[in-house]
Formats: structure tokens, sequence, C-alpha cells
């Protein structure tokens, strides 16, 4: 009999998660149901960073037959993703806040609309900033007599990559404030170490922008910032050793 009692808190937990994964992946089909339609002009506006800067006469190639269908596709797929995000937080927020405390659905609220608007910031960053340099470097490097012709699924590949690492890169402030309340550290050890951090963010900003000392920069400096401001915000996160003790004697 308690075997069957204990097993019911555990069977209404996963029902609420498939609800939850239901609502996420409904959001998702929404928005794609509502972009498809645009997929190339999606697309076109990815691309445009690319074909700006292509050499006269170039333009981007399909090299499988079923590419400039699918490319299309696959982007307006990840673009409702994007876009669906908020919604996404809250059913991630609305399937934990139950076993949280008090002070706890305080701070994690505020964490996901702000580590998804720093995401959103660093994929703006990477398109705006990031990409003009990049591909301006790329197409002028190749050798005499090569033209420059890029694949779109290629293409495609390439900036989700870039889209992912930028959006992770700037949620710098978060993870500081999250180190520091979860008591992995604290701001004046991080403070302390700000010199290492310094050059940890100019190596990220090598692996991840071309070889040139101004794309290297503009991601540097910026995660350098985010970083200040996450220890600065991240002071007023400071988890106290009898935290829990007191939310439990509040409950």
């Amino acid at each position: 009999m308690s075997s069957v009692e204990s097993s019911q808190p555990l069977l209404a937990h996963l029902l609420e998660l498939r609800n939850r994964l239901l609502k996420a992946i409904i959001a998702v089909i929404v928005v794609f149901l509502g972009l498809v339609w645009f997929a190339n002009d999606i697309y076109e506006f990815l691309s445009a960073p690319l074909v700006e800067r292509l050499p006269e006469g170039a333009t981007m190639i399909a090299t499988d037959v079923a590419s400039p269908f699918f490319t299309p596709i696959k982007l307006t797929l990840v673009a409702s993703i994007f876009v669906a995000v908020p919604v996404i937080l809250y059913q991630v927020w609305a399937f934990v806040a139950p076993g949280l405390y008090k002070h706890e659905k305080r701070l994690i609220m505020p964490l996901l609309f702000s580590s998804s608007l720093l995401f959103y910031a660093g994929v703006s960053f990477a398109y705006f900033v990031v990409f003009p340099l990049v591909f301006g470097f790329f197409t002028t490097i190749a050798p005499e007599g090569v033209q420059v012709a890029t694949d779109i699924a290629s293409y495609l590949d390439f900036v989700l990559a870039l889209f992912l690492a930028f959006g992770i890169a700037f949620e710098v402030p978060v993870a500081i404030i999250l180190l520091c309340w979860t008591g992995a550290t604290d701001p004046d050890t991080l403070r302390q170490k700000r010199p290492y951090i310094i050059v940890g963010a100019f190596v990220v900003g090598m692996m991840l922008t071309p070889p040139d000392i101004i794309s290297q920069t503009l991601l540097a400096v910026p995660m350098c910032i985010l970083f200040e401001i996450g220890l600065f915000f991240s002071r007023f996160y400071v988890r106290e050793d009898n935290e829990d003790d007191l939310e439990q004697d509040e409950a």
C-alpha cells in the first residue's frame, strides 16, 4: 500500500512534466506555422552579411539537391525555437516553482528573464557586429583564382554555431550570479581572479573570431563588461548559511 502511495507523487510529476513539454512544443509549432511561409525571406535575411560581401558576380550555391528546400525550413524551425524561448522558459519555471523556497522563486524568475534577454543580445551582437567582420575577412583572403561560393547548408551550420557560441558567452552575468548564490564562489574571490578572467575572455575571443585583433576585441570586451555587471549584481545574491532554515521556519 505504501509503495502505491509513494508512486503517486512521481506519476503526478511525470504528468506535469509531460504537460509542460507539450505546451512548449505546441508554442514552437505555432510559431513555426506562422513563419514557414516566409522561410526563404528569413534565410535571405540571415545570409545578407555574407552575400553583401561576396565578390562581384559570386553567389551562394546549393551542392545538395534538396538543400534549397530543407535549409530554409531548418532555419525557420530554429528561429521558431528562438522566438518561443520565453514560453519554454516559463514552462520550466512553472514546473520547478512548486518545489522552490520563497527566496528561490524571487531569484529564478528574474534569472530566466535576464538569461533569455542576454541570449538574444548575444545573437544580435553576432549578426550585426561580428558577421560583417568575419565574412568581410574570409571573402578577402581567398587565393588568387579561387571563386568564393559558399554552400547554403554549410553557411547555416556555421552561423548557427556562432549564434550559439555568442548567446552562451553573453550569459556570463547569470552564470556569475548562480555561482555566488549556490556558494560555489563569492564576489571577492572572483574579483581577485579578474586578471585571469580577462585573459580567458580574450582567449575565447581568439577561438570564436577570425585571427585579427579587432574582431577578437569585439567579443572579449563585451564579455569583460558582462563579467563586471555580473560581479556587481552577485553581491546581492550571496547565499547565507541559514537561509533555508529561515524559509522552513516561515513555512
